[in-house]
């Protein structure tokens, strides 16, 4: 019986297998991602198609720069994507970003981080149908009472004289015009962006169909907006070149670019990037 160290003790380092490296051994996790990419023989551009994350983010995570996902919570999500895709266990690589970065991020209150501006319910438009009606009938009641009034009345058996043009049983009340309803207000438009300049680009986020996180940027990258955009609220950017937007949960929001309706096929769920210019609603 020997004392000392088990021939499996002094294999080298190299022969250790990936599970065995010690924890400062093993690779970060873009390039544990890069790697088992390219192992499978899979360009960046096949893993966005299989995935939908976007080529410049994928370049930017296999580098570890997780600033392009929109915050933890996504960078989590995309990590967990790109893991299965290139045939890693995501629950490895999602422990080592926690450590990375401080744990599991907990959810932020969308109070403090702003205040939501809140859509203005449209004025209630005055009902003029039924404000005529209302006034026809009051007039058809003045005639009728007037003519009962004067069929009723005696003549005191009076003859009327001829060329007088007029007798008690054919006196007739000239029947009153109904009064002229005021024209109506001019009925406000969908938004203020539907009278949009041209010289501007103004671009409507609103979150009709659930809360979504976005992030907003003018052409010099000056954060407009960064934050949580509860279901129903809406915000409005401008920006005389450039409006620049990132959409968490894309599936959430309706967008009004230079006053028109944008058509889209986001899902919910999606992350999108976008960027408009005077001149679109075009995506740039």
């Amino acid at each position: 019986m020997s004392i000392g160290n088990s021939p499996e003790d002094d294999r080298p380092a190299d022969d250790l297998g990936p599970a065995e490296l010690p924890a400062d051994d093993r690779p970060p996790i873009g390039r544990a991602l890069q790697q088992a990419r390219i192992g499978s023989g899979l360009t960046v551009d096949q893993v966005s198609t299989a995935t939908r994350v976007r080529v410049p983010i994928i370049h930017a995570i296999e580098q570890d720069d997780f600033s392009r996902c929109g915050g933890d919570v996504y960078a989590r999500g995309h990590i967990r994507t790109l893991a299965r895709a290139v045939g890693l266990d995501p629950a490895e690589l999602l422990e080592r970003f926690a450590a990375d970065h401080g744990g599991r991020p907990a959810p932020t209150p969308a109070a403090p981080l702003f205040e939501a501006e809140r859509i203005r319910p449209e004025p209630r438009r005055p009902n003029w149908t039924a404000a005529m009606v209302a006034a026809i009938v009051v007039v058809i009641a003045f005639v009728g009472f007037t003519a009962f009034r004067g069929d009723s009345e005696p003549d005191g058996g009076r003859t009327p004289v001829a060329g007088s043009g007029s007798t008690s049983a054919g006196t007739a009340t000239a029947k009153p015009n109904p009064p002229k309803p005021a024209d109506p207000k001019p009925h406000p438009s969908e938004s203020a962006i539907a009278a949009a300049p041209q010289d501007k680009v103004t671009v409507k986020v609103s979150a009709p169909h659930g809360t979504s996180w976005i992030s907003a940027r003018d052409r010099n990258g000056r954060t407009l907006f960064d934050g949580l955009l509860a279901q129903g609220d809406a915000k409005t950017f401008e920006d005389k070149q450039q409006i620049n937007l990132v959409l968490g949960n894309a599936g959430a929001i309706e967008l009004l670019v230079n006053g028109k309706a944008i058509e889209d096929d986001f899902k919910p769920g999606m992350v999108e990037r976008l960027t408009y210019t005077k001149g679109d609603p075009a995506a740039g």
